[in-house]
Order: C-alpha cells, then structure tokens, then sequence
C-alpha cells in the first residue's frame, strides 16, 4: 500500500523496551492517517521529515498496535521507501479514509511562524471557565495549541527541560526525550504542535510553551555557541527531574515550581550540606511532594497521546495557584525585611494621642519598635502576597554573645526562636530541648555539620529597632537630624513551631531519634548503629577514624539560670581576660561515668548508666564558646554529657569545696563545661529515671497572692513597655523593659527587665507565653505586686502567639466596694461597670513640649526657648457601680471620648484655647464651680465665658454622666476605712467611711453593657 499526503505532525523518537519507533501523520484535506515507523532501516526517516512536507510512502501495511485500545494502524515495512517533494496527484496513490478530526493544519509552513493557532474553537484559553479544584486558590485552565518560531535566548536548567525564548517566553521540554544534542543560546528552533500555558508557575515566565507527545521541535538555524553546559555547574542527578515526573505523572505547574526550588536551593545551600544530602533536585521533588500532596494524575496512555483524533495529553489542562509557597533565602528575608521600615513613618508608630506626647514622652516611645509579619498571607500582616518558604539547617549560635538558635544556609544566617511539644504524651508547647534538630558548628573551623536539613513552612518575622532620638515634638518626626545615633540598631529573628517544620533530610541523632518512636526516618531507612558512626566520622573529621573513645554520664536538668557578663578566668588558651557570657544549670546526676569506644550521641540509655544508688547533684558552669549549648538546655528534660576523645572519667567527676573541721559544707560539686563537650538529648529514658518531682510553677494569680520572695512562673504577654536607655558592653544600646504578665483569669501583674548586662533576649513580645525563673516578688508602696529581674533569672519562650490563637483574656470584673479592701489591693488592673455621677476636676492646657510649663504664645518660663506646644487634657471623676465609688482619672484622647465630643468639635475647642493656654473647672456635683487661671499670669473669674459655660454644662449634661464600662488601674494602696466629720445646723457627726478607691483609666468602652 503507497499513501501520499502532507505531513501532519512528526512525533519524537522513542525507546520502549529496548525498542525505538516514533509515529507520525499523513492528511490530505480533512484526512489524517497515522504512520507506525518502527523499523531499524527506517528510523533515519525522523530528522527527514517536516511537518506541512508532501511526501509519498510505498509498501504500507495495516496492523493493530496493542495497548492504543486495538485500533489498526499504518505500519513501515523492510521495503517501505520515502519520497519527499511529491508532485503527483493524489487519485494515484491508495488511501484510507479514517474517522473525522477536526484539527486545521497551517497551508503556508514555509512563513515564518510566530504564534498561530491550529484550533482557534475548542483549545482557546478564554473559551470556557476556569475550573475550581476545590483548593483555595487553585483553578484548572485548558492550554491553547499553536506552532512558534523564534530563538534560545537563555538555558535555565538543561537537565530538566527549561528555555526561554526570544527573553520573554519560556520553553518546557520534559515531557519528550531528551536528544543526543541539547539546546543552546542561539538556537533557532520551529515547534508545531506545541501548548500554550499562561503562569501556570508565578516563579517562570508567564507564557510558557510547553511540548507533549505530539509536539514536533526542528532546528532551524544552529547557534555559534560551541560547547555544552560546564558539568561543574550541572546538578549531580541532572535529568533525575523529568524521570520523576514520568513515574509520579504530576501536574506540570508542580514541576515547574520544583524545577525553579531546585536551582534556588542549588544557590543558597551551601556545597558541604549538598554534599550530605543528596541531589538537590531529589531534596526538591522531595519538598514539592511534602507541601503539594503525593497524588498524581493517574496513569497516562502515550499511544492515546500521540495517535488519537481529540488529542488528550497531562498538559491539556493545567492547575494554576496563586498561592503556592515563595521560597526565600535567608540573605534576602534580612534585607528585605530590613528595607520595611524605610517605607514606615515615625508617626505611624505612635499611638493615636501622638500629637499630645511631649519630647520625652515621644523620644521615649520611638526608642523601641518592633514590626511582626507573618509567612502566610492567612495568617494576618504578610511579607510577601504568596505564603514564603526557608529552607536550611538549624544550629547553634555561632557567637559568645548570642543565646538564640540559629538557623543557616549558604547566604546567611538568622536568629530564632523555636517551640515544641514538650512531652508526646502531654501535648503542650515548650521551649526547644531535643538536640537531634540542631547541627553543631566547630568553633575553630567554619564546617558546618550534624544537623537536620529542614523546610520551614509557616513563622513570624519578627523586627525590633532600637533608636536613640531627641525629637522636640510630634511634628518634627520627619526630620532625621534629631536621630543622634546615626545608626538604627535592628535585630531580626524568626519565630516558629517545630510542628510547622519539615525534615528533608534527618541527622544521624535525628535518624536515632525517630527509630525510638518507632517511625520511619524522612531520608530513608534507619542505619545500623555502626554504620551511622562510620558515616558521623567522616563528615565531622576530615581524617577517618575507627574509633573515637569518649565518656559520658547521664543528667537531668533542675534549674538553669540566666546568661550574663561575668568576669571569669579565661582559661590558658584565651588571651584575652575580662567579661565573658556564663551560666549555670543546677543537674542531678543518674549514674557513673561510662567509656565508650564511640560517641553514643543520643542513643538508648542502658543499664550501667544507672547502676549508682541514690542521686547526686552538680553544678554545671557554661563559659566561653560553651555557652552555645543554653538554648536547647530545659529544666525537667534528660541530657547525656559527652566528652569525645578521652578515656579519663575523672573530666567528669565535679571539683568540690573542703571545709573546715566541725563544719558542715552545704554547696555542690561544681564542673566547668569544655567548649568541645557535647550535649544529646535522651527522650526515652529508662523508666527508673522518672521518678522525680517537677519544679513548681506558679500562675499570674499564685504569684499575687503568695508571699514567696523568689518565684518561678508562666503568663501571657499583654504589654511590652520600654524604660530608661541601658548600654551595655559591647556598645549597643538596649532598654529596660516593662512587660505586662496575665493569666487565664485575667490579673495582670507587671514584670521589670534590666538587660544591662545580660544578651538580649529575643521573643518578648505580646501574644508569648513566657516561663520567668528566680524573678524577685516585690511590694511597692502603693501595695502593688510586681517582678523584678535579678542577675540568675531566666527568661524562656514556652508558645508562640499567633492569630490562631485566642486574645489575651479581659481583665476581671470587680466590684469597687471590694476593690477597695486591703485584701484586694493586689489586683492591680480590672473592669469596672457603673454609672459616671459628676466631675471632680477637668483641666485643658497648651504645655511647652519641653519643660511642660503652660504656652500661650510663647513659653512661659523665662529660661525656655522653645516654641512648640502639646494640648494635654486631664479630668477625675466620680464613678459609683451600687457597692461603691471610685475616683477614676482620665487623660489624653481619652477625655474626648468622655465629654463625647467628634474630632471636629474636639480641635475646635483646642483652637479656642490656643491664646487663653489654660482652664480648669470644677463642678464638684452639680451646684458649686470654682473657676481658677485662664493664663498662668492672669487670673479671672469671667462669667461670660463661653468655654467655661460649655465645659460646665457639657460636664453637667445626661450625655457625659452615664454608664460606663472601664478597664481601670489602681493607683494607690488606699486605708480600708477614714473618720469622716459631718456638720449640721450646730452639731457634727463622726463616722467611718470607706475611702473611694482612686483608679487610673486604660480604655473607655461602648456604654452600652
């Protein structure tokens, strides 16, 4: 059998089996055979043929190609001969009419092609509806199919398929095999048959041109490039990338973003991680399937996709989602999270009575800013529009002066503060305390090793800044000459939980770890125990040992204290003496000192770890580079303290003090950590070291009540205030601070911070629950409770707040005849709900912005030169809620919500006060009104004032005496009773009455209650 016709479409050469074929069509007007060409001899026929060629083919023969549903097909015999450029009329050639197709082929291929379209009815990208998957964010679109020309502008990744052309159309080549020749720079090429995806990835170009089955790729002109890739910079697994996506057939817009994570982390991993883990291309496949799911398209049909009439192929439909994940490196998250603040205004970090703030009011208030942004857009104020995404290795500080875990790649590296599950069987959040995620840096080299290649999934972003000002008033905010530090100091950190972490690849202590809870590790199956040292050895020396003898004993942490500058002997191998960061965890020793012939790490405990009867306790001093280990070190958890390279047990057996004869010494042993000790955390110890008693952790509630001198407690973070400026050795300049502390029940208690001489610790901040140690409880003379920080207190982030999580609880309701007794006094913030009888005092007045004197139309005290003015307003009034009154006192923004005046009404008055400076009235009730000092030189006692007659009968008025909910203060520590003297007619009476308790108000709420 000959057939003549014009070639339709020439799919690619094949290899099946060991068997290499490749199809292609014959049409003739609305006729399309398929052509089978699977012959050795043939074969050569593939770079002859073109699609839009007149060719005529002998000695066809019809067969069934089994797998492509039975249908017959035309097959290529021995003697089958090719002839191109065929001129003869078809009638002279036998033919074989198939079913209909409705795919139009282009009549002129021989112009050049730019984007034309073979079906402009069906396969046109707005001729149907973007499809829901039922994902948020994610839609099904249907790809258009044109024929392209143009040039290879740029080779993104060779090994997984990716061209762009002419610089603003990518080319995706992974669904057809690879040839013996890749593209290059250059390259003139003609795709037929090629689909068209508009940002089906929002990390490539927009358009992309992506090649099925059925695509035909020709050269046309050959680029002057001469050479292929440098293998240096070519991906160990080059290819593996297509490979998976043949054998898992998942959703090109998956590939493509794993194609882009893949060149991402090849940038910002550093070469000795790379090394330890594998191929980035399987680290990135590996990360596209933990976040996108593991589900493919299902099985696919080659046969269908090159040889049926309605071409079906995986790129036919395509997903397209907005919100897939934006990976970052840790270089870029730095500066960018840095270049926020330029975009910020100074006055936008004020709060909304700002413009009332006198200098040092305002200076003290810009003296720490913080700004919170979160991963995920869902999640509240985001970074970026897309959810962001880090991947790296966390590990320990890296410097002396910084107690915050770190986390690292190959640009860069960042604090953080990261939580767990405290306990599998308990559930709630603690500190990190599992050293098997934490990858140890050798202080005298820079190779980084041990630890966890993990994905970041979900965090906050956390940026503080410290700045040293001397603004003269709120509208000289813009003015940069009043910053007299010319430099911001910032620090950014990350926050985030350990259940938002995936593991890429594991440690060996992490390997250890999961093969105790009986889990699968994430890189694979679990090695032998011999089998991880051999490998720990080669990656932590670069000489190969056998062996590495060491000892350890087994401890159990009762009580840490807090990091500070200490001055300490430096030891023989510093050369510099002076202050030096040090702490020191108080731990009880389970058993001897045991020799290994290997580093245990974090093994399974045995039985001669135990052997000791009874418990000793040690003092374990960390100093110097040893002070890395503070951020993984948690009271309650169980800890094997290892000394690697040495066979003498006494390194671990403490020093202790003699005393004299007669004398009972009372101190324990004491043992100075080495910086080349290690520490690995045991999480399945044996059952016999369990048995202990937990330390004693008050609430906000427990500390109020108790009459403890040093306490240890947990509460929310509501309020973080700064105080006086502190610097501290190393030239930095950082606050004191003031943190407010709740509970569940809703008292509060405040907690102050002198960071002076202690790092400065990051996650303070509200919505955190902290664990505060050693704090000192404290009465003020107002009988107020409060906390203060001594120099062995330590603060730990226990939970991270977040959205999701529930507000910090209102404070309590209280009633003011209780809350005027002795016994109630502690309860430093509440509610109120009453009625508003009168007004005691209400004072309006234009200060001097730098010595607070009264300003008219200049200052009023003679050695002041300043001509900036603040309206500051004040009041107190009586509040009554039926058990008792109460002296409430108001000030700032909050008076206009008391009087109810609009914003309007409110700058009114603040204008018809500018020349007269200052008024006070006071009603005392509703009969009586004592009118003092219009300026500070002048007093009168107009009665045709018009303020004061709007003051006073605004004060007067239904409108402002009415109910009222507060959320007050207590402001002094007031007598449970006075003797109060009566007169009437000629005769006074004495009798004793509870003294109204004298509250500051914090917020004004709706009165409707």
């Amino acid at each position: 059998m000959s057939v003549c016709g014009e070639v339709g479409w020439v799919c690619p050469l094949l290899v099946v089996s060991g068997i290499s074929f490749f199809c292609w069509s014959l049409t003739e007007d609305d006729v399309t055979l398929p052509v089978l060409v699977k012959e050795s001899r043939q074969l050569p026929w593939f770079p002859c043929l073109r699609v839009g060629l007149r060719v005529c083919v002998t000695a066809l023969r019809v067969c069934v190609l089994r797998g492509w549903r039975g249908n017959n097909i035309l097959c290529v015999t021995e003697r089958s001969e090719l002839h191109t450029d065929y001129t003869h009329t078809p009638a002279h050639c036998d033919t074989h009419t198939p079913a209909h197709c409705d795919t139009h082929l282009d009549s002129q291929p021989d112009t050049p092609l730019l984007m034309m379209s073979h079906d402009d009815r069906t396969d046109c990208e707005g001729a149907e509806p973007d499809k829901d998957s039922g994902q948020s964010g994610v839609r099904m679109k249907t790809s258009r199919v044109i024929s392209y020309q143009g040039t290879v502008t740029e080779v993104v990744s060779e090994g997984a398929g990716l061209y762009v052309m002419d610089g603003r159309v990518g080319l995706c080549l992974a669904y057809q095999p690879r040839g013996r020749r890749s593209l290059r720079a250059g390259d003139r090429v003609e795709l037929r048959h090629v689909h068209v995806l508009l940002r089906p990835c929002p990390d490539l170009p927009p358009s992309m041109l992506c090649a099925c089955l059925r695509t035909s790729l020709t050269v046309t002109a050959f680029s002057g490039v001469g050479g292929a890739s440098s293998s240096s910079t070519r991906c160990p697994g080059d290819g593996a990338l297509p490979r998976l996506l043949l054998q898992t057939n998942r959703n090109l817009s998956d590939y493509l973003w794993a194609c882009h994570l893949s060149s991402r982390l090849a940038q910002s991993l550093v070469p000795a991680v790379l090394r330890q883990q594998q191929c980035v291309c399987l680290l990135s496949w590996r990360l596209m399937e933990t976040l996108r799911g593991q589900r493919g398209q299902g099985h696919r049909d080659i046969y269908s996709e090159m040889l049926e009439e309605s071409h079906t192929c995986p790129l036919t439909q395509y997903s397209v989602d907005s919100s897939v994940h934006q990976y970052i490196s840790v270089s870029e998250l730095l500066v960018s999270l840095q270049d926020v603040w330029s975009t910020m205004s100074l006055q936008s970090l004020l709060s909304s009575d700002g413009p009332s703030l006198t200098r040092s009011q305002i200076n003290a208030a810009l003296s720490w800013s913080c700004r919170t942004l979160t991963s995920d857009p869902k999640d509240g104020d985001a970074h970026r529009r897309r959810p962001l995404l880090l991947v790296g290795v966390l590990q320990l500080p890296s410097q002396t002066s910084d107690v915050a875990l770190q986390l690292s790649d190959g640009s860069g590296v960042v604090s953080c503060v990261v939580t767990e599950t405290s306990h599998p069987d308990g559930g709630g959040q603690g500190a990190l305390f599992n050293t098997a995620w934490i990858g140890s840096l050798a202080w005298r080299r820079t190779q980084l090793h041990g630890g966890c290649l993990v994905c970041v999934q979900r965090f906050t972003m956390v940026t503080e800044r410290f700045l040293q000002s001397e603004f003269p008033s709120f509208q000289h905010l813009d003015q940069d000459k009043f910053i007299t530090h010319t430099l911001c100091r910032y620090r950014v950190y990350l926050q985030f939980s350990l259940d938002n972490v995936h593991i890429l690849s594991p440690s060996v202590a992490m390997e250890t770890h999961l093969s105790q809870k009986g889990e699968e590790s994430a890189g694979g199956r679990v090695e032998t125990s011999e089998r991880k040292r051999r490998r720990t050895d080669e990656d932590e020396s670069p000489v190969t040992v056998t062996t590495r003898p060491c000892v350890s004993m087994v401890i159990r942490v009762e009580q840490k204290e807090g990091g500070a500058w200490k001055n300490l002997w430096a030891g023989p191998s510093e050369e510099k003496a002076g202050l030096r960061l040090s702490f020191s965890v108080r731990a009880s020793v389970i058993g001897p000192v045991v020799s290994w012939g290997w580093d245990p790490k974090n093994g399974p405990m045995t039985e001669r770890e135990t052997e000791r009867e009874g418990r000793s306790e040690v003092l374990l001093v960390f100093s110097g580079s040893s002070t890395r280990w503070f951020p993984v070190l948690q009271p309650g958890s169980f800890y094997r303290l290892v000394v690697v390279s040495c066979q003498d047990p006494s390194v671990l057996i403490g020093s202790e003090l003699s005393g004299r004869r007669g004398a009972e010494l009372h101190m324990d042993s004491n043992l100075q950590v080495g910086s080349d000790w290690r520490l690995h955390t045991l999480t399945r110890p044996l059952h016999t070291c369990t048995q202990t008693v937990p330390p004693s952790v008050l609430s906000v509630s427990q500390v109020l009540d108790c009459r403890s001198e040093l306490v240890c407690f947990q509460g929310l973070v509501s309020e973080r205030i700064s105080l006086n400026d502190r610097t501290n050795r190393a030239g930095h300049t950082y606050t004191g601070v003031r943190l407010t502390m709740c509970d569940q029940t809703g008292r509060s208690l405040q907690v102050y911070l002198d960071l002076s001489h202690t790092p400065y610790p990051p996650g303070l901040l509200p919505g955190n629950t902290l664990l505060l140690s050693a704090f000192q409880r404290r009465v003020s003379r107002a009988g107020n409770v409060y906390c203060t920080f001594l120099p062995v207190s330590c603060i730990t982030v226990l939970s991270l707040g977040d959205s999701s999580w529930p507000r910090p609880p209102p404070p309590p309701i209280m009633h003011l005849g209780v809350w005027a007794q002795r016994e109630q006094q502690s309860c430093s913030v509440g509610r109120v709900k009453g009625h508003l009888v009168c007004f005691l005092v209400l004072e309006l007045q234009w200060s001097c912005s730098l010595c607070d004197s009264v300003y008219t139309q200049s200052c009023s005290s003679s050695g002041c030169r300043s001509t900036w003015s603040v309206f500051q307003s004040k009041a107190k009034v009586v509040v009554d809620d039926g058990s008792g009154e109460a002296h409430v006192w108001f000030s700032g923004v909050l008076i206009r919500s008391l009087l109810g005046l609009a914003a309007a009404q409110w700058e009114g008055l603040q204008r018809a006060l500018r020349v007269k400076g200052h008024v006070r009235v006071c009603p005392w009730g509703r009969s009586l009104v004592s009118i003092t000092c219009l300026s500070l030189s002048q007093v009168t006692d107009d009665p045709d004032d018009l303020i004061l007659h709007f003051l006073f009968c605004l004060c007067s008025s239904d409108v402002v005496c009415r109910p009222v909910l507060l959320t007050c203060r207590n402001r002094t520590n007031q007598r449970a009773e006075e003797l109060k003297t009566f007169t009437r007619a000629n005769r006074d009476f004495v009798t004793r009455l509870v003294r109204p308790v004298q509250l500051t108000c914090l917020h004004l709420h709706s009165s409707s209650f």
